[in-house]
């Protein structure tokens, strides 16, 4: 009998193009031992004053209507619980995948009435330390909606693009060469599974979307805006290729 070639769906196989010589590996596991220590440790790791913070906001009225995120919500730990690992996610109201950041954003100004949360601002990453901490541990589970399927497949041509003076994309480093060492760090295999996290280069809690454009202004690439397109599509491949490894919210890094 002879056998027909195994003819995989294209996004299949933008899924394995990670760890092929290696298993995945978290961020956490290329750390030294004292900053592993200080994420693991709840009163240690910095990342928890945001999540305090978020949590003070989740409980706060917000809007002319004095509406709270915990009207509708109720108690976070039973409403939130496995959210963050199931974003990005198709938004219908704009027919295009939004992230966690952008749903929150979005629900604050639509039903509470209030001011819109800018990216990168204080409450936002708050709230979003807050909302992924409450599926910390449980796996990244990407939603099996084909509606994402383009921009899955536009944010694995946008991490295996060259770009910027340095002629280089996200896979030559994080795929061909992780676990080798740059300037003394190590390079990680770039799983998100820990954002918003507290990085110790910025002595603050940050996004995925800003680490992504410290990147790409380390390439010497034009970045994207905050909230585009292109960061979520590519923030939709990375939690692909990590589904099933656990988050870690609020993570922390060199």
């Amino acid at each position: 009998m002879r056998l027909l070639p195994l003819v995989l769906p294209p996004i299949v196989l933008l899924l394995a193009l990670p760890a092929l010589a290696q298993e995945r590996r978290s961020g956490l596991h290329d750390m030294a031992r004292e900053t592993q220590a200080m994420q693991q440790d709840d009163s240690r790791n910095p990342g928890m004053l945001w999540v305090l913070d978020g949590e003070a906001l989740w409980q706060a009225a917000a809007g002319p209507a004095g509406n709270r995120c915990a009207t509708c919500h109720g108690d976070a730990a039973v409403s939130m619980r496995g959210v963050a690992a199931r974003y990005p996610a198709w938004d219908a109201a704009t027919g295009a995948p939004i992230d966690l950041a952008g749903r929150i954003a979005q629900c604050r100004e639509r039903r509470q009435g209030a001011p819109p949360l800018a990216r990168e601002s204080q409450g936002l990453l708050s709230l979003g330390a807050f909302v992924g901490q409450q599926s910390r541990g449980l796996p990244i589970s990407p939603p099996a909606d084909p509606r994402l399927d383009a921009a899955r497949m536009e944010g694995a041509a946008l991490y295996t693009k060259r770009r910027g003076q340095l002629d280089l994309s996200c896979a030559q480093c994080h795929d061909n060469n992780a676990g080798r060492r740059l300037a003394g760090s190590v390079i990680p295999q770039a799983h998100p599974t820990g954002y918003p996290l507290y990085r110790l280069e910025w002595q603050a809690v940050g996004s995925l979307q800003r680490r992504l454009r410290g990147c790409m202004t380390g390439v010497r690439a034009e970045p994207f805006a905050y909230g585009s397109a292109g960061y979520i599509a590519i923030e939709l491949f990375l939690m692909s290729r990590a589904a099933g490894m656990p988050l870690e919210t609020p993570a922390v890094r060199p």
